[in-house]
């Protein structure tokens, strides 16, 4: 039985119980005991003695039925309401044992009532929760992967390097390679760095031109952009978004750096501030397939699957542009363009 229908339940009886009982007790009273005025009305030698007493207890009498019966009715609400919350005690039993070892328990109570529904959004609960625990869980492992690799490599050219004596080329050339490694373990670190910060959500709020910011990072990696062979255009609106400046730059550098660093020669770089969307960043480059564009803002998600050449990235830039964006109450999305290249749009609410 519900919950709710055993609450009715109870109301009724308690409901029957406050129209009854009163007379009920009544009546026993007048089976079980003679009033004084009774008794003392009879001829009866000696009887004027106990009158008065008898009066005296003829008064206490029905008060003592009274408190009988107040007691009675307290247990008896007590032993309903145990006994309308036993489904939710005998629901929270099972859920207080749920932990990492056995995310996947499920209640699955069928149902219209209120415990059903209470339920399900439990069921649910536990799905987002494990999914969460799966991609931390991931993310542990692909991070470990990603720090493992350039460590090995480095590990590999010491080990070469003091088995033989090497000429001043030979070691340069095997400086340059362990700085280079040195350096992608260092972006790796930095991009988690960010990718956690992002994650906490805002420190501050206050309102932030991002036509402005925008400007800014496209200046500094204007040479950048040259001598890769890619020319920049911007149509750069007024437009101003609540959130953090550090990290709005940041959003915005991830997707620059990235529209660079995956173009081709000759390419085209195009960014656009507006109001909607309030960013895009659209770049030429390879072909993306269209169902291997949301798996690209997953940590360590690339097209290539070669995890010592990426042109220096460590797989994060999309994923903290994520991040970011959701931190600031907005949207990212992504679509493949016609003859290669991507292009980014960023949504951020407007302020009020």
């Amino acid at each position: 039985m519900s919950p709710r229908r055993r609450i009715v339940l109870v109301g009724v009886l308690a409901l029957l119980a406050g129209l009854f009982l009163p007379g009920l007790g009544k009546w026993v009273l007048g089976m079980l005991w003679l009033p004084a005025e009774e008794i003392c009305g009879l001829p009866a030698p000696g009887l004027r003695l106990a009158c008065d007493p008898a009066r005296q207890l003829d008064n206490a009498i029905p008060q003592l039925v009274e408190l009988v019966l107040a007691v009675v009715a307290v247990v008896g609400v007590w032993g309903a309401a145990v006994w309308c919350l036993r489904p939710v005690r005998d629901l929270a039993e099972p859920i207080a044992h749920v932990g990492p070892q056995n995310l996947g328990y499920r209640i699955r109570r069928r149902g219209r009532d209120e415990l059903a529904q209470l339920s399900r959004a439990i069921d649910q609960m536990m799905e987002r929760i494990a999914a969460g625990y799966d991609g931390q869980r991931r993310f542990a492992a692909n991070a470990s992967h990603e720090l493992r690799t350039p460590l090995a490599v480095q590990r590999t050219l010491i080990e070469v390097g003091m088995a033989q004596a090497l000429t001043g080329e030979q070691l340069e050339l095997l400086t340059a390679q362990l700085l280079q490694t040195n350096e992608r373990n260092e972006r790796l670190i930095e991009g988690l760095l960010a990718l956690s910060e992002s994650d906490q959500g805002l420190r501050s709020s206050t309102p932030q031109p991002l036509h402005e910011i925008t400007r800014a990072v496209l200046a500094a990696y204007q040479d950048r952009a040259t001598a890769a062979g890619v020319t920049v255009e911007s149509q750069l609106a007024p437009r101003v978004v609540m959130g953090e400046r550090v990290l709005l730059e940041r959003l915005v550098t991830n997707l620059v750096e990235n529209a660079i660093k995956y173009n081709r020669p000759g390419g085209r770089l195009a960014v656009t501030v507006g109001r909607t969307p309030a960013l895009t960043v659209a770049n030429t480059g390879q072909i993306v397939p269209a169902e291997a564009v949301a798996g690209l803002f997953e940590p360590f998600r690339r097209l290539a699957r070669d995890r010592t050449n990426q042109s220096g990235g460590a797989g994060l830039g999309l994923a903290i542009a994520r991040s970011i964006t959701q931190a600031h109450d907005g949207i990212i999305a992504a679509r493949p363009l016609d003859g290669g290249g991507l292009s980014v749009d960023v949504q951020l609410p407007v302020p009020h």
